[in-house]
């Protein structure tokens, strides 16, 4: 906390796009991805990707392995500790190598906002330890009556990224549609100083559409659907790119509005299903060719009320899932006389998973109240492949094709506002399973450290012990939030080194999963917004973690200081901002992991923007710079230590029709 206060008056800048709420209901961040096109256009990036708005979060960071499908790192925590769902739809991915994070299959144009939960604020979704991410879309129930459309263009200078979509949407007494389609194209991007990234392109097309019939003035039966396909998508931070990856997401919900003492009954069943090919062909030099394929199917089902009772609050939410998890690896040696290679790198893995959350807000008076929580599920693997489970019976002779777990959490959070201050003070455990890769995964080469790691499905659970605070001052004119969270999570996996022979070329060895006694994260945030003049607003936003095992080992992808600053400017139709964004230097980088120490870095960001207004169109202009200064550098989560990008001059461009 002394290096963040000591650091404080020499930032002037933040970003804009931050929206945290805290209120005397639940800590819950909220950051905004374009709720309507007003809200879009004053957005530094009108036309930006969701990987882009996430950062503005004081809980996300983002592993980038290219120039698209970012992994979210929630409390600096990778995607197996946390649980990240679209509309409340558990959805997984089908890549070993992580190539298709569940953010990868929504668009900025079709998405309202995404709402963070902490810790075990997010076990509403599931079982988890670093919190949840849920990506809510856009809808239409409140938009006025009738059609309304929109076309939305835009181009990037450094990838030539072309962008181009549309949406449409109605609304009447009856039903109320939106559907939204957006296409991306984008060629390999340029670092600083004018190095190109090779592999680096990508192709993308998403399709999402939601339609809803009013049963009764307070009944609504909706389904939707999302369509999402990339094509030629490179990876330059890793050894193979991707020709295919395709995701159909499908739900039907019945939703009951406010009606007595019932604020909401929402129910919903859902199916997803999705294909990942990964790809080396077009890699120069590759010592064997490989076909990597792999397959997610999911299907679900939630239904939550929520209750007021004199001065309870009743959340009551019912969870259940099964997955089925396959990847292979085909490899082709040179010689076409010798026999193909085969295993599976996912033994067709089902995931079945059944629970129940509880939740009591109590609100002791208009200034204070209490929200405990617990959940308990039951969670079952099993291996459907014969062939798989023997694989793994080289290392696990006894291993059974099951296994049950019981994840259990619990909660306390306690929220007291006075005058301009609003503190909050929680307590958590949470417990999670091991992932498929975790328990079951067959020699999956991890490129950051260049080991091959093997699952083990004898892991014990995961259990964490959390705290957090955040207080926050508040005034029509200034607000500042300061949040920490600890965690102490015992049982923690990693992968240890093993005497087994790589069996990657140019691998250094073999990791296996195991459990450690324990390890420590601690992460810390401050955001400060205040307007200086009638049209002028100083944001300004700090990022600090600290990870370590047991034996102060340590952990990889942890925060050194980020600093994001801003000056932003709002007037009639016009909107501009000019941002100042970087890192401190990374002084606790772990080898162990395949990382090394990054340097310090800084870029410099500008935007304007304009609305014309015409009788039956708007058209909102947005032209802006990135990294105005052609910086190459690389930060702390960066893969590989792949650089950014360069600098960047996009136009973003909207026609309304009202």
């Amino acid at each position: 906390m002394i290096m963040v206060i000591g650091f404080f008056p020499l930032v002037l800048f933040s970003q804009e796009k931050e929206q945290d709420t805290i209120g005397t209901t639940q800590l819950t961040e909220i950051v905004l991805m374009g709720k309507n096109q007003t809200a879009q256009q004053k957005q530094a990036k009108t036309l930006g990707s969701v990987d882009e708005y996430l950062q503005n979060s004081g809980k996300i960071d983002l592993i980038k392995r290219g120039g698209y499908a970012w992994e979210p790192f929630l409390n600096n925590m990778a995607t197996e500790r946390t649980v990240i769902t679209i509309d409340g739809m558990r959805i997984f991915g089908a890549c070993t190598d992580k190539m298709d994070p569940v953010t990868s299959y929504v668009e900025i144009s079709n998405l309202k906002e995404a709402q963070v939960n902490s810790g075990q604020q997010g076990s509403c979704h599931g079982a988890t330890i670093g919190g949840s991410l849920d990506l809510k879309r856009n809808q239409n129930q409140t938009q006025p009556k009738g059609w309304k459309g929109a076309l939305q263009h835009g181009f990037e200078s450094n990838n030539q990224q072309k962008i181009n979509g549309g949406n449409l949407s109605y609304n009447d007494s009856l039903i109320y549609l939106n559907t939204n389609v957006m296409h991306r194209k984008a060629e390999n991007y340029f670092a600083g100083t004018q190095r190109e990234v090779a592999f680096s392109q990508f192709e993308k097309f998403n399709f999402s559409g939601t339609t809803g019939f009013y049963l009764k003035k307070n009944k609504i039966v909706e389904g939707s659907v999302i369509y999402d396909k990339a094509t030629n998508v490179g990876y330059p931070a890793l050894p193979m790119d991707v020709s295919l990856a395709e995701a159909l997401i499908t739900s039907l919900k019945y939703e009951v509005k406010p009606i007595g003492k019932i604020n909401l009954w929402e129910s919903k069943i859902y199916y997803n299903t999705i294909i990942h090919k990964m790809d080396d062909t077009k890699r120069p030099n590759v010592p064997i060719h490989m076909d990597m394929p792999g397959w997610s199917r999911t299907y679900g089902l939630y239904s939550k009320i929520k209750i007021n009772y004199n001065q309870h609050n009743l959340h009551a939410q019912l969870n259940s899932f099964h997955n089925q998890s396959i990847a292979e690896m085909t490899m082709y040696p040179k010689n076409p006389t010798e026999k193909l290679m085969f295993m599976y790198t996912w033994p067709d893995v089902r995931t079945a998973y059944s629970g129940i959350y509880l939740e009591d807000r109590i609100d002791f008076t208009c200034h204070s109240n209490l929200k405990i929580s617990g959940s308990v599920g039951m969670h079952r693997n099993e291996i459907a492949s014969e062939f798989g489970l023997e694989s793994n019976r080289i290392f696990y002779p006894d291993l059974t094709a099951t296994k049950n777990r019981i994840l259990k959490s619990l909660a306390a959070n306690y929220l007291h506002n006075i005058n301009n201050f609003n503190l909050s003070l929680g307590v958590g455990y949470g417990e999670r399973a091991p992932s498929v890769s975790e328990a079951y995964g067959f020699y999956l080469f991890n490129s950051f450290d260049l080991f091959d790691y093997i699952g083990n499905p004898n892991l014990k659970n995961e259990q964490s012990v959390e705290a957090n605070a955040t207080l926050t001052y508040k005034t029509q004119k200034t607000k500042v939030n300061y949040t920490a969270t600890y965690f102490h999570i015992s049982n923690y996996i990693l992968g240890t080194p093993t005497p087994f022979s790589a069996m990657t070329i140019g691998a250094s060895g073999v990791k296996m999963y195991n459990s450690i006694d324990y390890a420590t994260i601690f992460t810390q945030s401050l955001q400060v917004s205040q307007q200086l003049f009638n049209h002028f607003t100083w944001q300004t936003q700090f990022k600090y973690s600290i990870g370590k095992t047991n034996s102060q080992m340590n952990l990889p992808f942890m925060s050194p200081l980020q600093y994001q600053t801003s000056v932003l400017f709002q007037k009639q139709k016009w909107n501009a901002d000019v941002s100042l964004l970087g890192n401190g230097i990374q002084n606790r980088y772990s080898p162990y992991f395949g990382e090394q120490q990054k340097p310090d870095y800084f870029i410099i960001n500008a935007s304007a923007g304009y609305q014309f207004t015409f009788t039956t169109i708007d058209i909102a202009l947005k032209l802006g710079v990135e990294n105005a200064l052609d910086r190459y550098y690389s930060t702390f989560s960066d893969w590989n230590g792949i650089p950014r990008m360069g600098r960047n001059i996009f136009l973003n461009l909207t026609f309304e029709i009202k």
